[in-house]
């Protein structure tokens, strides 16, 4: 079976993105682009309201709604200009703007040009509801609903009476400031959830650090005794190597056949070790007291299984080859049966039942594989407190360069799978 990565996306997630995500991404890329040269967005939309009041000016069409059709034209080209200009400060001073628009807006009203530049104020109601405080609007309403009144002050009711026409204008307003207090929200709200999002993300990594550095402060206590006791054992052989030396060359030479088997092994684990600590260093806080109990080994395993059966979950178990590995072998291997077997007792159901095959391999390689019948959990369910199941399973096997793979059984069959392989030791 192949080995399940939570961290990574599965196949259903590497489907194709749907619109929405297309969309989104493309918006994305713009809204960075307009963050990094505001400017360019901002000529590009003001350019395109100058020339268009500039046609509407020129072409004669402001006459078709004008209540007096003989303004001069000069006087249309100017107040079209100032009607449209300001746009280009509608973000960065968007009252500012609107205010300047002012006088235009009133002199078209009286003139009886009327234009229909004038809407373009509605596009600087919007920026304001976007970006300054509410109470704005207030006066917003006032000054975009003064031309109106000048306009009936003026000419009379002319085509719809002054309460229709009013009404329409404060419809408008009303639209453009709710688009902008909708957009602002939307705009809040997404800002909340990146900002969340990061954080989330920020803490899953820490839980992920300190876990591995925990499980790896775990390991180092267990790599010293094993190298203490093969340092005590070398020290005793040499002890009497030296004595036996004189008086029985024979098992002198056996004695430092010995010496030069478990310095190896010694040093192996010496280089495993410094693997483990290569950036690890003490934070300088309080530490709990080392365990001073003997760590497990595989001759410990039927007490292990034992236990398990007591607690109510049926163990078969297959042994193949010799258990010939050392210490740190033997106690990764017990440790993998254990957390497996833990999890199993935790997720797998009260009529599950498991079954652990476990072959031994020349130059200390060994597969192990603990299955179980229980209902199918998540990928992430035995390392859910903390993240010290499959972690510390993970940096266990690392430590020997073998492999995990740990995740549903294929189907059929229900339940979970754990499959460990550690390779032949390197000669050292």
């Amino acid at each position: 079976m192949d080995h399940v990565d939570p961290a990574q996306p599965g196949p259903e997630d590497r489907a194709a993105e749907p619109l929405t995500e297309y969309v989104q991404r493309v918006n994305r890329r713009v809204r960075d682009f307009d963050r990094r040269r505001p400017l360019v967005w901002d000529v590009l939309l003001t350019g395109f309201w100058v020339l268009a009041a500039l046609i509407d000016a020129t072409g004669g069409g402001w006459r078709n709604v004008a209540r007096d059709p003989d303004v001069p034209a000069g006087l249309v080209l100017a107040l079209s200009l100032a009607l449209s200009v300001p746009l280009l400060w509608r973000r960065s001073h968007p009252a500012a703007a609107l205010l300047a628009t002012l006088p235009a807006a009133l002199a078209s009203s009286w003139s009886g040009a009327t234009l229909q530049a004038t809407l373009l104020q509605l596009l600087l109601v919007h920026h304001i509801a976007l970006r300054l405080p509410l109470r704005n609007l207030w006066w917003v309403v006032a000054v975009v609903t003064a031309p109106t009144c000048v306009t009936v002050a003026r000419y009379g009711d002319g085509p719809g009476s002054w309460n229709q026409q009013l009404g329409s204008q404060l419809l408008s307003i009303g639209v453009a400031a709710l688009i902008g207090v909708t957009v602002r929200a939307r705009r809040d709200h997404t800002a909340v959830l990146e900002d969340r999002a990061r954080r989330l993300e920020t803490e899953r990594d820490q839980q992920v650090r300190l876990a591995a550095a925990a499980e790896r402060a775990r390991i180092a206590r267990e790599m010293h005794d094993i190298i203490g006791h093969n340092l005590s054992v070398i020290t005793g052989l040499a002890d009497g190597g030296r004595y036996a030396a004189a008086k029985s060359p024979d098992r002198a030479a056996q004695a430092l056949d010995a010496i030069s088997t478990t310095s190896r092994q010694a040093l192996g684990e010496l280089r495993r070790l410094l693997d483990v600590l290569r950036d690890d260093t003490q934070d300088g806080g309080s530490r709990t007291a080392p365990e001073l109990a003997p760590q497990p080994a595989l001759t410990d395993l039927d007490h292990l299984l034992d236990g398990v059966r007591r607690a109510g979950l049926p163990v078969r178990t297959t042994v193949t080859g010799e258990p010939t590995l050392p210490e740190g072998r033997q106690l990764t291997v017990y440790r993998v049966i254990q957390e497996a077997l833990t999890n199993t007792l935790k997720h797998a159901g009260p009529d599950a039942d498991a079954t652990v095959d476990l072959a031994y391999g020349r130059g200390g390689a060994v597969t192990l594989t603990v299955t179980d019948t229980g209902r199918t959990v998540p990928v992430q369910a035995p390392a859910h407190t903390g993240g010290r199941g499959l972690t510390g399973m993970r940096e266990r096997t690392a430590l020997y360069g073998g492999t995990l793979e740990a995740g549903p059984r294929p189907a059929p069959a229900h339940g979970w799978r754990v499959h460990l392989h550690l390779p032949e030791e390197s000669p050292q």
